[in-house]
């Protein structure tokens, strides 16, 4: 009997083995984490760039979360500018209502540098993909992408706190209210009650302010383009080491020449003015030297008064 009743265990344990533990139906799609699924799904569809590209984040994947995007880009300084109009005008195609140019600027730094930038205000949907198509204009024009920032404000969280905290200002509003009309009160004591619905009532107000600002934010996405020159040697990409001591040494000597044109801006007429005031100086001794040197002459040369 007890040889019956182990084979019957041995039997029920190997069945057990052997079968799957069955996944519960709201199981998700995969079960690793979302960076090992993107980069698995890379592998197995098209290979990445070798251009480094900024996490791929998408806006859906969060809800509730106002995020802000920011790029960096460095390429050749005769082409910023070229890069700059070809991202404002893929803005201005998608239509104001999905993507509006709130700041440009261009400045030329030094004689080989340029420094830009682009503000974009732009419809959450869309903005990743706007980020991407920027990132491969600028490879296609020999540049970079040196900084990718993507930050993100739980604004979504934030509202439903304020919905909480403006639901239990309006009962208490409906408390106070209530215990007014039952009457009986004191004149102090009405002023109070009424002086408490005010302060509770522009707390209202506050809140609703919050809430809209906070929608405001989940509405559009702000989005940051940089362009940084490579220092002006067209075809030279950034990181080469070759370029870089290059790029030093240009920058070195061109401190080093404007320190010595400054320094002889500020000697040079202060130097003139001395050697003009000493040839002055040397002029008129020589004159004077001349003038007495005369009269020594002439007084050794005269003749002897006669003696009488």
């Amino acid at each position: 009997m007890k040889t019956k009743l182990l084979a019957g265990a041995m039997a029920l344990a190997l069945v057990g083995c052997s079968e799957k533990p069955a996944e519960p139906l709201d199981a998700p799609a995969y079960d690793m984490a979302p960076g090992d699924a993107a980069e698995t799904a890379s592998t197995q569809a098209i290979p990445a760039p070798a251009a480094m590209r900024p996490p791929n984040v998408a806006v859906t994947s969060a809800p509730g979360v106002a995020f802000n995007y920011a790029y960096a880009f460095r390429l050749d300084d005769n082409r910023i500018a070229k890069m700059q109009e070809e991202h404002a005008a893929a803005c201005e195609a998608l239509g104001t209502t999905r993507c509006r140019i709130t700041g440009m600027t261009y400045r030329l730094v030094r004689e080989d540098e340029v420094e830009a930038q682009l503000l974009f205000k732009l419809d959450p949907a869309i903005a990743r993909k706007f980020g991407r198509d920027a990132i491969g204009s600028v490879e296609k024009a020999e540049g970079v992408l040196a900084e990718a920032r993507i930050s993100g404000e739980d604004v979504g969280t934030q509202i439903g706190e304020s919905q909480r905290r403006s639901a239990d200002i309006g009962a208490e509003i409906a408390r106070l209210e209530a215990r007014l009309k039952q009457g009986g009160l004191g004149d102090r004591e009405r002023t109070e009650l009424q002086q408490q619905i005010s302060a509770m009532r522009r707390q209202l107000d506050g809140e609703r302010d919050t809430r809209r600002a906070g929608e405001a934010m989940l509405a559009t996405t702000p989005m940051q383009f940089d362009y940084v020159s490579t220092g002006g040697l067209p075809g030279i990409g950034y990181g080469n080491p070759f370029s870089d001591a290059l790029n030093m040494l240009i920058r070195s000597g061109s401190v080093m020449l404007s320190f010595l044109l400054v320094v002889g801006a500020a000697v040079l007429p202060w130097a003139a003015l001395f050697l003009l005031l000493l040839a002055g100086w040397r002029t008129a001794a020589a004159l004077a030297i001349r003038k007495w040197l005369r009269g020594a002459s002439k007084t050794a040369t005269a003749p002897a008064p006669p003696v009488d």
